[in-house]
This record gives C-alpha cells, sequence and structure tokens, in this order.
C-alpha cells in the first residue's frame, strides 16, 4: 500500500505563476513625469505617471504606485514594467484624495 512514489515536478521553483516572465533579471529606470494624486488607506502611497528609460517597453508611459517622497523628475528603479497600476478614484474617498 506505501508502495506508490510521488513524482517532482523539475524546473519549478516557488515563484507564482508566470512571475518568471514578467520580473526581469535587473530593474529598470524610469522618470516620474506627473504626479496623479494619493492613494491608500491612510493617503501613504502616491500614484504618478513615468516613463520608461531602458529595456523591452521602453519609453512607455505606465502610471504606478511609490511609497514615500517622489517629485517630479525623480529616476524609479522598476523590476516589473508590464503589470500598471489601477486608476484613483476621481471622488473623494475616505482615505484618498
Amino acid at each position: 500500500m506505501g508502495s506508490k512514489t510521488q513524482k517532482i515536478k523539475e524546473g519549478r521553483g516557488s515563484s507564482a505563476k508566470g512571475a518568471d516572465a514578467i520580473l526581469t533579471e535587473t530593474a529598470v529606470p524610469a522618470v516620474v513625469e506627473g504626479i496623479i494624486g494619493r492613494t491608500g488607506a491612510k493617503g501613504e502611497v502616491t500614484q504618478v505617471k513615468c516613463r520608461v528609460l531602458q529595456g523591452f517597453d521602453k519609453g512607455k508611459l505606465m502610471r504606478r504606485n511609490v511609497k514615500g517622497p517622489v517629485r517630479k523628475r525623480d529616476v524609479l528603479m522598476l523590476r516589473e514594467t508590464q503589470i500598471e497600476a489601477r486608476r484613483v478614484k476621481s471622488k473623494n474617498m475616505r482615505g484618498s484624495y
């Protein structure tokens, strides 16, 4: 009864589905072109528009969430450039504006 062998999947890490395809080996620089607004439960995250400077998505303008102080012309180092942040709601909701 206990003679069944368990098949081991080779070549698979403990990463999430498709994460290997999204993450690049190194970070990609992007410059902040504009600040959209604050988001998060307490307004601790800033949503910005940034332009990717290198890599596969060079020149792409995307919306990202940034924690901490940020201003125009700052350079962000992005670990991935394919996933974009959701838009901040235009209504004044609790904690975001």
